[in-house]
């Protein structure tokens, strides 16, 4: 596959990791593979350890030009300096993290395996559109995308897809050709080195 056609990798962090010992493996990962942008996606509400953790992907991040998004928190994404959000609740949002956030940030929404919601996300102004899973998963529903609706979307929809959820290299081989990114994190965070799990997931795209 050619590099400019080959699909960017957007990093999701663990849903809760220690801020100091995390910035050095996110940094090795970001200084091994090229990372288009990093996704802060935490299980907590709890203000101070997202806004260390968010202090901590955006010092690591930007130290090598890489985007960082938050899931969900408009405010937080403001106040801490990050690049935008990821909204999980489809098309819902957009408008209005668009209007708080402004024509600058990056506003993506996670649309499940909905082409219609992914659209509605699109009209709505959102700058990506993320559908998962991709594989077999407790998560959610117990579906899973079809690739009728990436290679639909790609031959139609100018918003940037995003494919995530279950990643195996099968599937990036799949999907690579339909797809603008992969969202990678729970996929490779569990390995004893991050960074050969993510060479070894994107290895098919060549």
């Amino acid at each position: 596959m050619a590099a400019e056609d080959r699909p960017q990798i957007t990093l999701i962090t663990p849903p809760a990791f220690d801020a100091e010992v995390f910035s050095d493996r996110i940094g090795r990962v970001l200084d091994g593979m090229e990372i288009a942008c990093l996704r802060l996606s935490l299980g907590t509400r709890d203000e101070d350890v997202l806004m260390r953790a968010a202090d901590a992907a955006r010092e690591v991040a930007h130290a090598r030009d890489v985007a960082v998004v938050i899931d969900n928190h408009l405010i937080l994404a403001e106040r801490l300096g990050l690049d935008g959000v990821h909204l999980t609740d489809g098309a819902r949002t957009v408008r209005k993290a668009r209007k708080d956030l402004g024509a600058d940030a990056i506003v993506g929404a996670f649309c499940g395996i909905s082409r219609h919601e992914g659209m509605s996300a699109g009209e709505a102004g959102a700058d990506y559109v993320a559908l998962g899973p991709l594989g077999v998963t407790a998560l959610g529903d117990g579906n899973s995308v079809e690739f009728d609706v990436f290679q639909w979307w790609s031959e139609v929809i100018e918003v940037p897809v995003i494919a995530e959820g279950a990643l195996t290299a099968e599937l990036v081989a799949k999907f690579g050709p339909v797809t603008d990114f992969f969202a990678v994190g729970e996929e490779i965070w569990s390995a004893e080195d991050p960074l050969a799990a993510l060479k070894a997931l994107m290895a098919p795209l060549g």
